[in-house]
C-alpha cells in the first residue's frame, strides 16, 4: 500500500512539471528567432480580404518621398510607393509580366537607396527619395485617380496584381541590392554602364533587345538651327556643309566621340545639351539646319522597357526579364529592413 501511494505521488508531479517545462522550451526558441523575412503578401485586389499567414506581422516599411511640387515629404508605404512608381514610369497598357519586372526594379532601387547614408542620397530635407527622374516617378494614389478617371480601379488593380506578386523581392549581386536602371526604348541593344556613365558596373551590361525595332519610339527626327547648334554645344560649324566627325560607338551602337573643329564631345554630352531622344545618332545639313536623326529613347543602360513587353509578349516571365537585361543577378528574399 505504501508502495502504490508512492507511485501515484510521483506521476502527480510529472504531470505538474511537462507543461511549465514546455513554456521554458517555447520562449527560449522564440529568444533564438532571428529577423523575419517580408514575405509576398496574400491579397489580389482592393476588394478581397488578405489572407493571414502568421500571428506575427512585420509593418510595413515607409518611403519618405519629397514631392517636388509642394515641396514637402509624403510618407508612403512601400506597397503603395511601387504602385505609384510603377503606374507613372510604365504604360499600364502593357503586359502584366512586364509590370511585374518594372515592380522588382522599382522596389530593388529602393531598396539600394535605403544602403545609403544621408549625405550620399542627396534629397531634401532628409527624404529618401524625389518623385523625379532623378530617382523614379511618383504619383499618389489621388494623382492617379485624376490621371486615369474612370479607368482607376481597373488600372489600380492591374498594378496591385503585379507589384504584390513581386513584394518581398530583390534583384541581388554579390548580396547586395543593385542599382536597377532601366528606359524605354533601346536601338536594339542595351549600352554598357561604362559607355555611358563613369563607372563599371559588372551586371549592366550590353545585351540584344530586338524587340524595340517595333517602338513608336524606335526612330525620331529634329532639326536645328545652325546658330542654336553652335550655342548649345559650344562650338563653331566649319562653314562647308560639314558638321563634324563621328569617331567612335559604343559596344551598344551608340556614339562614343565626335570631332566637331577643334572641339572633341562625347555622345551623351551632344544628347544632353540638343535634348535628344538617345546618343545613337546620326546628322545632316539641310539649308540653315542640323537635323538629327535617333534610334532609340533614354540613356540605354539596364531594362528596356519596350524589351521588357515585347519578351512579355511571348510568354517569357518576370523573372526571365530581369535576368536578360541584368547580367549575372539572381532574385531573392528581402529580409526586414531595418531603420
Amino acid at each position: 500500500m505504501k508502495r502504490i501511494l508512492i507511485v501515484a505521488i510521483l506521476l502527480i508531479v510529472v504531470i505538474l512539471l511537462i507543461p511549465a517545462a514546455m513554456v521554458s522550451m517555447n520562449g527560449s526558441a522564440q529568444e533564438e528567432m532571428g529577423p523575419f523575412k517580408i514575405a509576398p503578401l496574400e491579397k489580389t485586389s482592393q476588394s478581397s480580404e488578405p489572407k493571414v499567414q502568421s500571428e506575427v506581422t512585420v509593418p510595413e516599411l515607409a518611403i519618405d518621398v519629397y514631392r517636388s511640387q509642394k515641396e514637402e515629404v509624403e510618407s508612403i508605404p512601400l506597397t503603395d510607393y511601387v504602385i505609384g512608381v510603377v503606374a507613372s514610369e510604365m504604360p499600364v497598357e502593357y503586359e502584366i509580366e512586364a509590370l511585374k519586372a518594372q515592380s522588382l526594379a522599382a522596389q530593388t532601387y529602393v531598396m539600394a537607396q535605403l544602403r545609403l547614408d544621408e549625405e550620399s542620397r542627396n534629397v531634401p530635407k532628409e527624404a529618401l527619395v524625389t518623385d523625379t527622374v532623378n530617382h523614379q516617378v511618383f504619383l499618389n494614389k489621388e494623382e492617379l485617380k485624376e490621371k486615369w478617371g474612370d479607368a482607376f480601379e481597373e488600372n489600380w488593380a492591374k498594378v496591385e496584381e503585379a507589384v504584390l506578386a513581386t513584394a518581398g523581392q530583390v534583384i541581388v549581386y554579390n548580396e547586395q541590392p543593385i542599382t536597377a536602371a532601366f528606359f524605354s526604348t533601346s536601338n536594339g541593344f542595351t549600352e554598357n554602364s561604362e559607355d555611358y556613365w563613369t563607372q563599371e558596373i559588372p551586371y549592366l551590361k550590353s545585351v540584344e533587345s530586338p524587340w524595340d525595332h517595333e517602338s513608336p519610339r524606335f526612330e525620331e527626327e529634329k532639326a536645328i538651327p545652325i546658330q542654336e547648334f553652335e550655342q548649345k554645344l559650344g562650338v563653331t560649324l566649319a562653314g562647308d556643309g560639314s558638321i563634324g566627325e563621328i569617331q567612335s560607338r559604343t559596344k551598344g551602337g551608340r556614339v562614343e566621340r565626335v570631332q566637331i573643329g577643334d572641339q572633341q564631345l562625347t555622345g551623351r554630352d551632344i544628347r544632353e545639351k540638343l535634348e535628344l531622344d538617345s546618343s545613337d545618332f546620326s546628322w545632316f545639313m539641310n539649308g540653315n539646319e542640323v537635323v538629327i536623326q535617333t534610334k532609340g529613347w533614354g540613356h540605354g543602360v539596364g531594362m528596356s522597357q519596350f524589351g521588357a513587353n515585347g519578351m512579355a509578349k511571348e510568354g517569357k516571365t518576370y523573372k526571365e526579364i530581369i535576368e536578360h537585361y541584368y547580367s549575372d543577378v539572381t532574385i531573392e528574399m528581402m529580409e526586414e529592413m531595418e531603420e
